[in-house]
């Protein structure tokens, strides 16, 4: 039963192992061919065209901003949903909203790309001139989306925050909302940002909301309003099997998925220290 114990505890690190090595071998052939120089530093991605450049930023530019702007969207309704369910909300009340809001992560992906290009869009399109693909309208629907990992998250980080340091706020003459944003909210501010951070992993790898609504066009841009094409998306565009197996347009395949696994990986590394450092520990 150890053994088997053993087994179960460590094949997530077997399973990340497994990953990187499926990406390295490519990923090397890959930088044998382009400099890595011109990979961080160029500002034109074209491998797939007849004159070929191979720099990254466009891809992260368009990936940032989404995700940012998923974050804008997310991180304040997310907070003040999880102070109401946390702090202000009835029982009962928290018993059918947490789980209601929760649902939002069940919606397939696709659907909300879809929500995004015909029905956001249009609307942001009444008052800002913006073309029909963007970053903008699959950023706000991406922070919908992953509204329920920063409200659920946080509601149980501040959840876990002990009755006594509210009491004590409580005896000191402190209001029900200043208990809730100056003691309890900066208590459980470690699990509040892990939620965030993960939050941010997890717009930063989606897929079809910004492949169907943010458009394939690599530019390195910060203009909202234009189309881009993130990483996630260059992903699909070249795994739709178009690309010659083992061409150099193949191997850029692997040496994006190799940087989105590393942007990804600093952020949950980031996260981890932050919640050890912050962490308040009670008795």
């Amino acid at each position: 039963m150890a053994g088997l114990f053993f087994v179960a505890a460590t094949i997530g690190a077997f399973t990340t192992a497994g990953i990187i090595l499926s990406l390295a071998g490519e990923t090397i052939a890959f930088f044998r061919v382009v400099s890595f120089v011109e990979f961080i530093t160029e500002t034109q991605w074209t491998p797939l065209f007849s004159i070929k450049k191979f720099g990254i930023w466009p891809l992260v530019s368009a990936t940032a901003l989404t995700s940012l702007i998923a974050l804008v969207v997310a991180v304040p309704l997310g907070l003040m949903s999880a102070i109401y369910l946390s702090e202000f909300a009835h029982p009962k009340a928290r018993a059918v909203l947490k789980p209601a809001l929760e649902v939002l992560a069940g919606v397939p992906t696709v659907v909300y790309g879809f929500f995004a290009l015909t029905v956001m869009t249009p609307f942001l399109q009444r008052f800002i001139d913006m073309t029909l693909f963007n970053s903008l309208s699959p950023g706000i629907v991406m922070g919908v989306m992953i509204v329920p990992l920063v409200a659920s998250l946080s509601e149980d980080a501040m959840s876990s925050v002990p009755q006594a340091l509210r009491e004590g706020a409580y005896g000191l003459g402190a209001t029900r909302m200043e208990v809730a944003t100056r003691v309890v909210v900066p208590a459980a501010l470690s699990g509040i940002v892990a939620s965030i951070i993960l939050a941010l992993s997890r717009a930063v790898g989606e897929t079809m909301i910004v492949a169907i609504a943010a458009g394939q066009n690599p530019t390195f841009t910060f203009d909202p309003r234009v189309p881009v094409e993130t990483m996630t998306t260059y992903i699909v565009q070249v795994s739709l099997g178009d690309t010659p197996y083992g061409s150099l347009a193949y191997r850029t395949l692997f040496a994006v998925g190799t940087t989105l696994f590393v942007l990804t990986f600093v952020m949950n590394i980031f996260s981890f220290w932050f919640v050890r450092k912050f962490r308040e520990v009670y008795d």
